[in-house]
């Protein structure tokens, strides 16, 4: 196994400001790494294989002398965090230079496929004082409705934003995520920029990186001849620390006022229409007391969420782990239940 680096390039100064690892496996019909892996899936041997490339990342960034203030890019497959959820990453951290930095990319199909274990991931690797960057967004909703709670340092906008005709969905995706990064500090980063067309169309998105052959391609080491910079990373990009209570998300000075069960239903009804207009952005949290209160018409509401937002989960007392298919559960304990009969948040 081994590494090679595209250059990833500020905008406005055309500086190198950090490198992704690409893989790359032996010479032969598994050098290109969709086929390297997808013979490692077929194989069960997709854990092993991830470990061995980014061992490869690490080693070649630190022969190439791609360190501070340089900036790497690592690649984390999305399935390897539910049987391997990172320790050997880790491990290898220990042994890497000071001066080595990191951002941790994860494709929005880790979203979909483990998303409880990708939060812990995340706060895990930011507790190494590593960047945490989500790929391809824009190629699914998936990953704009979870970016509130990864809260990513690096937005890396998939590449037909940059490359196809604009509508609609462009346009979505386009408010999504640069109110996310006026809100949270987020560096957007545009891929696929190969011509000068594609180019204007990436400032236009909102990004000030850039990567694509335009600026050059992916090769054993550092891009000759181009100018290096540093990559300044938001920091404040981090969620908020989690409060034992949905009241800890108020304001300061907010009054607290009590109602009657009856209008604490409507109210989250109200929430479920919400996010059915919002659509496949959304993500929505509902707590139920005890599962019998997950009726059949709360089980027909539900549906229709499963099928018009981007992510529903339910939690509750012995309510099972999928109530219902597409709706992610947790059995909850008497001691950790909650108080209302069905409270949703979007």
């Amino acid at each position: 196994m081994r590494s090679v680096f595209q250059p990833i390039v500020e905008l406005d100064t055309g500086a190198v400001v950090a490198y992704e690892a690409l893989a790359r496996g032996p010479q032969g019909p598994l050098e290109r790494p969709d086929l390297l892996f997808a013979a490692a899936r077929t194989a069960g041997r997709l854990a092993e294989l991830d470990e061995l490339c980014r061992a490869a990342a690490f080693r070649g960034a630190v022969e190439q002398g791609l360190l501070a203030p340089l900036t790497v890019f690592v690649n984390v497959e999305p399935e390897i965090l539910d049987s391997a959820p990172l320790d050997d990453l880790l491990a290898i951290a220990d042994g890497a230079p000071k001066d080595l930095r990191i951002v941790m990319e994860i494709t929005e199909r880790a979203l979909a496929a483990r998303p409880a274990e990708l939060l812990r991931t995340v706060e895990r690797v930011r507790a190494l004082g590593w960047g945490v960057a989500v790929d391809d967004v824009g190629a699914d909703s998936m990953s704009l409705a979870f970016l509130p709670l990864l809260s990513p340092d690096v937005v890396k906008l998939d590449l037909r934003l940059v490359q196809e005709r604009p509508g609609p969905a462009v346009a979505e995706i386009m408010n999504a995520v640069n109110a996310h990064a006026e809100r949270t500090g987020a560096v957007v980063l545009a891929e696929g920029i190969e011509t000068a067309e594609h180019l204007a169309t990436a400032r236009a998105l909102g990004a000030t990186l850039g990567q694509g052959w335009l600026f050059g391609r992916p090769g054993p080491g550092a891009a000759p001849g181009l100018p290096t910079g540093e990559l300044a990373l938001p920091g404040g990009a981090v969620a908020a620390p989690v409060d034992s209570s949905p009241f800890g998300c108020l304001p300061a000075g907010v009054p607290l006022r009590r109602s009657r069960k009856s209008l604490l239903i409507e109210l989250s009804k109200q929430l479920e229409r919400e996010a059915m207009r919002l659509g496949e952005t959304c993500v929505v949290a509902a707590t139920f007391q005890e599962a019998r209160h997950f009726t059949p018409s709360t089980i027909q509401r539900y549906r229709d969420l499963v099928e018009r937002t981007g992510f529903v989960c339910a939690l509750g007392e012995d309510l099972p782990v999928e109530p219902l298919p597409g709706v992610r559960g947790r059995r909850s304990t008497p001691r950790t239940r909650c108080g209302a009969s069905g409270t949703s948040s979007c």
